[in-house]
């Protein structure tokens, strides 16, 4: 009986031992669950807010894409508008185009007419021109004596000009002497 009894209280000892493992190894688990929950709830609140982000985005796009949408065809029907226009311009210019080449043609007529009655001008022209210049060569020819003779006078002049100065220059001198000696005679008490 005593070794039966002895028995089972180890018996007890050990199930006891072994039930605190458990608990320990419950309690673990428990805690580990807890750290799995609170990360799965701060992942579910990280995706809602996602989703808000996303459902945002997605609705800024739609609404950027019909701006997008009218903006390209605010500027389509602006090409068109100016296509139209240049049509109308190009062909107001293609008109304009063609009467200045008719113009053009006559113009080349009207100047090969003038051309020829320009060459018949300068022929004219190129006649007077070495008569004119024959009379200029005579001219110019006088002119030179005429040039050469002045400067001969000049020359004279200018010797007489040198010589009047140089007797100007002489009379202040002497009427410099003058005045010193009439100042000196002044001076002198018998003089008076």
């Amino acid at each position: 009986g005593v070794f039966l009894y002895s028995h089972l209280q180890q018996k007890v000892r050990s199930a006891e031992a072994l039930a605190q493992k458990y608990k320990q190894q419950q309690e673990a688990l428990s805690a580990q669950l807890q750290v799995v929950y609170e990360h799965r709830s701060r992942l579910e609140r990280s995706l809602q807010k996602e989703r808000g982000e996303h459902k945002k985005t997605k609705e800024d796009f739609l609404v950027y894409k019909l701006e997008a949408q009218e903006a390209l065809n605010k500027e389509k029907q602006d090409s068109m508008n100016r296509y139209g226009a240049l049509s109308s311009q190009h062909k107001i210019l293609k008109n304009q185009h063609d009467d200045v080449k008719k113009q053009l043609l006559d113009l080349q007529l009207q100047h090969n007419s003038l051309k020829l009655e320009h060459r018949k001008t300068l022929e004219s022209h190129s006649q007077k021109y070495s008569q004119l210049q024959q009379e200029k060569d005579s001219e110019v020819t006088s002119l030179q004596d005429t040039v050469f003779k002045l400067r001969e006078e000049s020359k004279l002049l200018r010797k007489a000009h040198q010589e009047v100065h140089s007797q100007l220059l002489n009379a202040q001198a002497q009427m410099e002497e003058f005045r010193q000696l009439k100042e000196a005679l002044q001076k002198m008490p018998g003089f008076r």
